[in-house]
């Protein structure tokens, strides 16, 4: 079976050959870190975290690289707001950032490059640009030519002649600095109060899109096999990417450029100005175990539109029980089977060869997880018969099988069940009602501090505490 990915680029869907036999740079565009990541970013990463597993799966040895935008306005702002310094905000919310994305079971990029930490690199970049003829300085700025590239554009699919004709003519300050009016800025001269750094140029900081060039190119080599992110990233972020580092380097940025879809709140693009933004911690805490959000994600083909609705959580929910279900048969009756549950290997099967037609169809996990749940209905079928009646009826031997394997495939999806007795009774329902009187003092004394370690504390132990206007009530996760 052969692998194919659907290529933003060339508008179809190509057959996976890596640069070098069995091994695949990938890298993704990282969060810009002032804020709570939100469901967005939760669709985004699970879905490059599963095209790295999978790759894994078939073999790949895969470098994954991930930034962090730790220069922007928006970190600026936020910096002002608070009266502290650009790099703290960063620092606090990478912190942030790992603290919502590692319950998902997102495994760790082997590289989070920072942009603060590329600066020679991206002088080194423009000053090439600059040198053939690609860019310009001016005023202590420097700017991209887009007319010098023939086939700019050629990632999303805009025409610049067509962007040209649409333009309203309005020239602020700073168009009036540039050769084309779609030039765009790869140094920024420094505003008053500002962070900035000495450049060739004079003191000012990088452009967003040559950050990630500067990066790529410095980490992972002039070409990558897959470059991923964000649909809303194509263009202008993107395009500029490509126009950036193809004309320093004379290479493609990459061979296959992998877009994920945008989330929708009940039909309504999720936006703050709506109302309807929703952090990957405000959903975790209503409370939901962190395999609903991931399962929620996967249910929906990564390039596809995901709508978040009340019906699609609750189908998610569904749909972890009964694979809850089937991943806890072998540690509940394993032994009692006599099966040999320190080897999990599983040989070829028609699961996993089916599992893996459907995935190697651009990643369709919809499809790969139909496979999964078929394994998972049959084996809570055998539980609740070993539970009520202590017999099965399928061959002890199949059944070892279908487990192993359905362990195998939801892993490869990074969806992974808690043994059973890291969910047992830790702490008595007196201790618990002590700890909610303790909390619910320190709330009214406005400890907040205090109110969030002991609930802390309590999650920890596998309580979760549920504020209403009557008081607070609990149960077991």
């Amino acid at each position: 079976m052969t692998l194919t990915l659907y290529n933003t680029q060339t508008r179809r869907k190509e057959a996976f050959v890596p640069l070098v036999e069995n091994e695949v740079k990938m890298y993704c565009c990282g969060v810009t870190v002032y804020d709570l990541c939100h469901l967005g970013h939760a669709r985004s990463y699970i879905a490059w975290d599963t095209v790295r597993r999978y790759l894994r799966w078939r073999g790949y040895r895969v470098r994954y690289v991930q930034n962090f935008t730790d220069i922007d306005d928006k970190i600026l702002r936020r910096a002002n707001e608070r009266e502290t310094t650009m790099q703290e905000i960063s620092d606090r919310y990478i912190q942030e950032y790992f603290a919502d994305i590692r319950p998902l079971n997102v495994l760790d990029a082997d590289e989070y490059p920072r942009v603060t930490g590329h600066i020679p690199q991206i002088h080194q970049l423009i000053q090439d640009l600059i040198d053939k003829d690609y860019a310009y300085p001016v005023d202590g700025d420097v700017y991209y030519q887009v007319g010098r590239l023939p086939d700019y554009g050629k990632l999303s699919g805009r025409r610049l002649e067509d962007m040209q004709a649409g333009a309203s003519g309005r020239l602020d300050e700073e168009e009036t600095k540039k050769k084309h009016p779609f030039d765009f800025a790869l140094w920024k001269a420094a505003k008053p109060g500002e962070p900035a750094w000495e450049s060739p140029w004079g003191k000012g900081r990088p452009g967003w899109h040559i950050e990630c060039s500067a990066m790529v190119r410095a980490i992972l080599g002039d070409t990558i096999d897959i470059h991923g992110g964000g649909g809303d990233l194509v263009f202008p972020h993107h395009e500029n990417e490509i126009a950036q580092s193809e004309a320093a380097t004379g290479q493609p940025l990459a061979r296959y450029w992998l877009h994920n879809g945008m989330v929708k709140i009940g039909g309504d693009k999720m936006s703050k100005s709506l109302s309807n933004f929703i952090t990957i911690r405000d959903f975790l805490e209503h409370p939901y175990d962190p395999m609903v959000l991931r399962l929620f994600v996967l249910l929906a083909h990564y390039r596809k539109p995901l709508d978040f609705t009340a019906e699609a959580i609750a189908s998610a929910e569904n749909g972890w029980q009964t694979l809850q279900e089937g991943l806890r048969f072998g540690d509940r009756y394993g032994v009692k089977l006599g099966w040999q549950l320190l080897v999990m290997e599983t040989d070829s099967n028609e699961y996993k060869d089916r599992f893996q037609e459907a995935m190697d169809d651009d990643i369709n996990t919809p499809e790969g997880l139909a496979v999964i749940f078929e394994l998972a209905k049959e084996l809570r079928k055998e539980s609740n018969l070993m539970t009520h009646e202590g017999k099965i009826e399928m061959p002890s031997e199949t059944l070892e099988i279908q487990w192993k394997t359905l362990v195998e495939l939801t892993g490869v999806l990074g969806i992974e069940v808690k043994p059973e007795e890291a969910m047992t009774d830790e702490i008595d329902e007196t201790e618990i009602e002590a700890l909610i009187e303790r909390r619910t003092a320190a709330r009214k004394a406005k400890n907040f501090v205090e109110s969030d370690r002991i609930r802390d504390e309590l999650k920890a132990k596998g309580i979760v505490l549920v504020d209403k206007p009557g008081g607070t009530t609990w149960h077991r996760s």
